[in-house]
């Protein structure tokens, strides 16, 4: 069998630390809401130079609720690409929108900004660009397409570090969700 991601290598590599911190979370008896997530969720904040950062179970539900925090529900459209994992179409789905597929740039594979703007529509209430690889949409780009109304949900979960003129992936628009899920290339 040919692994397609070994994941062992690099927990040996940091080991005696990943489990100190493990044992950490298990002494305490807190396993949910402790202080560890709020020092990881400010220490993040701070690395991505934004005001917070929230830890929620997946990025899943990380996206459905951005969405509905932005003002989407039953009957609006939101703008994505096709080229993404299902979860990205799950979360519109979940906010109660139909999402709207537009095409991928041929050479980069990310969203075309250029035919986002072609079909936005009275039912838009959102655009949620994917950044893959660690290729990083150009959302300044997108925002000047669709204007500043129209709320930009970054999918950021393959693009942890990735920056634009300095600026992170998932700082850019509205809000941005990552994903520390052991196969995304961190």
């Amino acid at each position: 069998m040919i692994r397609r991601c070994d994941l062992a290598p690099q927990y040996l590599a940091y080991k005696a630390e990943i489990d100190a911190a493990i044992e950490e979370v298990l002494v305490s008896g807190r396993y949910v809401l402790a202080e560890q997530v709020a020092r990881f969720e400010e220490s993040f904040a701070r690395y991505l130079g934004v005001r917070y950062a929230v830890g929620v179970g997946n990025a899943t539900d990380g996206l459905t609720l951005a969405l509905r925090a932005v003002g989407v529900g039953p009957g609006d459209e939101v703008i994505t690409t096709p080229f993404t994992a299902i979860p990205t179409v799950s979360a519109i789905v979940d906010a109660g929108a139909t999402p709207v597929f537009v095409d991928v740039c041929p050479d980069t594979f990310l969203l075309d900004c250029d035919e986002v703007a072609k079909v936005v529509t009275a039912r838009t209430r959102a655009v949620v660009p994917v950044h893959l690889f660690g290729n990083v949409v150009d959302v300044r780009r997108l925002r000047a397409l669709v204007g500043p109304a129209l709320p930009i949900v970054e999918d950021a979960a393959q693009a942890h570090g990735s920056t634009i003129a300095g600026i992170h992936a998932g700082t850019m628009a509205t809000c941005g969700v990552f994903s520390f899920y052991p196969t995304k290339n961190l």
